[in-house]
């Protein structure tokens, strides 16, 4: 497409498009062994479990394969039974998602439009302006305390043209977390008009004690939308299923706009199948726990700094530009994350992997670092 034609088409768009830019992924393996011809490279980049989907999953999705030619369930019904009697809900009470991601866009699209206000933190997710713009609103950005959510400078800016709140708890990429009692004083606060989404993609890999489950809270907070996923302690990136708790007319207004085949098949049976399997879950968050530990001490040999974390990553402050030691480690063949789309310049992302690759990351970081 010409400049031309590109300049002729801006004008026909929402207000807020011609400003974005698409969202960036980790790079895929199969790109960096392309390009550099490296064949034993690691992936530490988006977050991902390092132990994969477990045989039940794996069991499940292979005993639905003769079902691809059906569409999927488009109301997700064992799915949607599934995960309301995880939550003692409803399946009135629960959206699903082609990811949780796919809930975040849903919210914004229903609720944002011109002339209302989408409020959120800096260095929260990305998802949140891209689809609050994309939708037309007006950002409104906090500046973060300790790298996390000030959540009274937060409330202090809610005003009429405010339409929905993003809190990220654990807050990616920083792995910030806020405690029960911050959190529901906040909630309480917020106008009934005002949405609140609490996005919890890593809410089973936190073990303190003070964390809250806010989905518990639905009863009290009709405007309260809690969003899970099954792509990070369940393993089911590749297959993009997640899902959002809410009221049940808050769910209704979300379904109309859903797309009805968004969650296949194969994600359905898997994700399914994932939540009856507490072994393996259990394995993936000890794995997780040890992980951490280690990189954290790696991290501290070398003399870095980081951001503490309870998720599934670690925010690692460089001390210098991040981009040329991102470069250098890709060449390493270990692919991490730049944060400088979120106000971290200095600072790279390193997802917590199994024991040798971990340790494989901070053998390349210390040799690209010296």
């Amino acid at each position: 497409m010409t400049d031309s034609m590109l300049d002729r088409l801006i004008p026909l768009t929402t207000p807020g498009i011609a400003a974005l830019r698409p969202y960036t992924p980790g790079k895929p393996i199969e790109e960096l062994e392309r390009e550099l011809g490296i064949s034993d490279s690691i992936k530490l980049a988006s977050n991902e479990n390092p132990l994969g989907p477990s045989d039940k999953v794996s069991a499940a999705v292979a005993a639905a394969i003769p079902d691809l030619s059906r569409y999927p369930d488009g109301g997700g019904f064992r799915l949607r039974e599934a995960i309301a009697g995880l939550h003692g809900v409803s399946p009135e009470q629960v959206t699903l998602g082609n990811g949780s991601n796919d809930v975040l866009d849903l919210v914004a699209r229903v609720f944002l439009q011109p002339g209302t206000e989408s409020l959120f933190s800096e260095h929260a997710f990305a998802v949140y302006p891209i689809s609050s713009q994309a939708a037309g609103a007006t950002l409104r950005v906090v500046p973060a305390k300790d790298y996390g959510h000030d959540l009274d400078a937060m409330a202090s800016q809610v005003n009429d043209r405010t339409r929905v709140v993003w809190i990220a708890n654990p807050n990616n990429p920083t792995g910030t977390w806020l405690t029960g009692r911050e959190l529901r004083r906040f909630v309480e606060q917020l106008p009934s008009r005002v949405i609140c989404v609490i996005d919890e993609a890593y809410f089973d890999y936190v073990d303190e004690a003070d964390y809250p489950d806010t989905s518990t809270w639905l009863g009290q907070f009709p405007n309260l939308i809690v969003t899970r996923t099954f792509s990070k302690a369940y393993g089911l990136a590749a297959l993009r299923v997640g899902y959002g708790l809410s009221h049940p007319d808050l769910a209704d207004l979300l379904n109309r706009v859903r797309q009805p085949f968004n969650v296949n098949s194969l994600a359905q049976v898997a994700a399914t199948a994932a939540l009856s399997d507490h072994v393996h879950l259990a394995a993936a968050i000890s794995v997780n726990r040890e992980g951490m530990e280690q990189l954290v001490a790696g991290v501290r040999e070398l003399g870095l700094g980081y951001i503490p974390s309870v998720g599934n990553f670690l925010t690692i402050d460089l001390g210098r530009d991040a981009a040329a030691v991102d470069q250098a480690l890709l060449r390493e063949g270990v692919i991490t994350r730049q944060v400088a789309n979120y106000g971290l310049p200095n600072h790279l992302r390193v997802s917590v992997g199994l024991a040798h690759e971990n340790d494989r990351f901070l053998t390349a970081l210390q040799k690209v670092l010296t």
